[in-house]
């Protein structure tokens, strides 16, 4: 009998480089400034978009560490420090000490930062819903279940080569 394995992972392979190509296209769209200024225009705040991102990240992952932060939006740590202290000097963002490990000093949100997150979120909610307008609620749900289990799977160590 004849191996399909070939087959099979041809499929998978033109598959993966569409999956690559869709990935490529979304973080494309997203790290675009000018979606970045939209939001912010949307939401009504005012904020640098640089510092942006860091203020959407700490809220969400925080509290955090500048190194772990830097990681995340992939920029240089000493960067994203005086990004951080920039947010700190507006009443955004406050640093503390880590639990963990009291040498690390951590980001954390201030009621101002999470008022301006949340307006933020909002904004991304009505950019949303006219993003999906026309298309069924089945279809998103699948696709919301999908992009966490992709998203898991990438977070997951990778798996040995067999």
């Amino acid at each position: 009998m004849p191996s399909r394995k070939k087959v099979h992972n041809t499929h998978i392979s033109d598959k993966l480089r569409q999956l690559h190509g869709s990935v490529l296209d979304i973080v494309g769209a997203m790290n675009r400034p000018q979606r970045d200024e939209a939001l912010i225009r949307e939401a009504g705040i005012p904020l640098d978009r640089a510092l942006f991102p860091l203020l959407v990240g700490i809220e969400r992952f925080g509290p955090i560490g500048v190194v772990e932060m830097a990681d995340r939006v992939g920029r240089d740590y000493t960067t994203v420090s005086r990004q951080v202290a920039k947010l700190e000097s507006l009443g955004l963002v406050e640093r503390q000490a880590s639990a963990a490990d009291r040498r690390v000093r951590e980001a954390a949100i201030t009621p101002k930062g999470k008022a301006m997150t949340d307006l933020v979120d909002a904004a991304r909610e009505r950019i949303g819903c006219a993003i999906f307008e026309s298309w069924d609620a089945r279809d998103i749900d699948e696709l919301v279940r999908l992009m966490r289990k992709f998203a898991d799977a990438l977070k997951a160590d990778p798996p040995a080569n067999p």
